[in-house]
């Protein structure tokens, strides 16, 4: 059930943040004039945006984990196991959030020398 909670919350979190994105794309005049892509550039841009938009959701779920881990954490009553399971937790999200912000250094390094 926690599981599902989390994931629901994080899909929810992740549609309203990419939701004014996709929306500010549209032309103020309606729908009528949308175009595709045109360009190499137009295409290296969207790939790009295209990956950090990725990796800006895998942030948004590392910090739902580092929420549930603390949560955890507090309720667990003293519990060596589960305070350990807590612990641990938030140190490989912990990593994981270093790695990904690396990640998004290195696509905006390839996108700026390119």
């Amino acid at each position: 059930m926690k599981k599902l909670l989390s994931f629901a919350a994080s899909a929810i979190g992740a549609f309203t943040l990419f939701i004014g994105s996709a929306l500010a794309g549209l032309p103020q005049s309606g729908l009528g004039s949308v175009s595709g892509l045109s360009s190499a550039a137009d295409i290296q841009t969207g790939i790009a945006n295209l990956i950090n938009g990725i990796l800006n959701f895998v942030l948004i779920v590392a910090v739902a984990f580092v929420v549930v881990a603390g949560i955890r954490l507090i309720v667990s009553g003293g519990e060596e196991g589960e305070k350990d399971k807590s612990k641990t937790t938030i140190i490989y999200v912990a990593a994981g959030i270093i790695v990904v912000l690396l990640a998004k250094l290195i696509v905006l390094f390839v996108n700026n020398l390119l």
